[in-house]
């Protein structure tokens, strides 16, 4: 076995003895800002969440309590799990709230949904990015519960990628997890039939707070 190791380490050292050491700097002449106005930003980025088969809610920013509301009214929606950082101003009267704080997996998948904020959001890709931070919570309390609401405040909607991947600069130098949710779960058997929640939240509901 070693022998066979080192005959192809060997082989891995001479097709590569002439080559470079050092990768040569990659090309950046890609956009780094978008060029739509604020309100363009938040429409496209509505337009590109419902494309994914989530839910979209626009409300001013004093209303998010009553938005959210609404939507666990109609899902008959008793109580949410929310991270520990979430804004009370968000939570409507009369539905309870589960502080995620190191809750079991069984107690996550007993709860109705999870109610959280983001980090930043894409409007070119129609993407929400969590980063583990205090409005964000944990991955697992929006991977778990079925229902996931997450609401979007108008300033951290990014046009394009480029601009959300230097906002989330200061969450990676930290070393906390991103995740980039963009609609419901889904995927597809062999016979590309679509199933929705079996890698995540079944229903995914945006609230834009502009």
């Amino acid at each position: 076995m070693n022998e066979a190791r080192e005959a192809v380490l060997g082989r891995v050292r001479t097709a590569l003895r002439d080559a470079p050491m050092h990768a040569p700097a990659p090309a950046r002449g890609y956009r780094t800002e978008g060029d739509l106005d604020r309100a363009g930003v938040l429409d496209l980025f509505a337009e590109r969440v419902a494309d994914y088969r989530a839910e979209v809610t626009r409300t001013g920013a004093g209303r998010v309590a009553e938005a959210v509301g609404d939507i666990c009214a109609s899902l008959r929606v008793a109580n949410l799990g929310t991270p520990s950082g979430l804004s009370p101003d968000w939570l409507p009267d009369g539905v309870g709230r589960v502080e995620d704080r190191g809750l079991s997996v069984a107690e996550l998948d007993g709860l109705a949904g999870a109610l959280t904020g983001c980090a930043v959001a894409i409007a070119e890709t129609g993407t929400v990015v969590l980063d583990g931070s205090g409005r964000s919570g944990r991955r697992a309390l929006t991977l778990v519960p079925d229902l996931h609401i997450c609401v979007v405040e108008a300033d951290d909607v990014m046009a394009i990628v480029p601009e959300a991947i230097e906002r989330l600069g200061p969450a990676a130098a930290q070393g906390r997890p991103l995740t980039f949710v963009s609609g419901p779960s889904a995927t597809s058997d062999i016979e590309l039939k679509r199933v929705e929640g079996v890698h995540g939240p079944r229903s995914l509901h945006v609230v834009i707070a502009e």
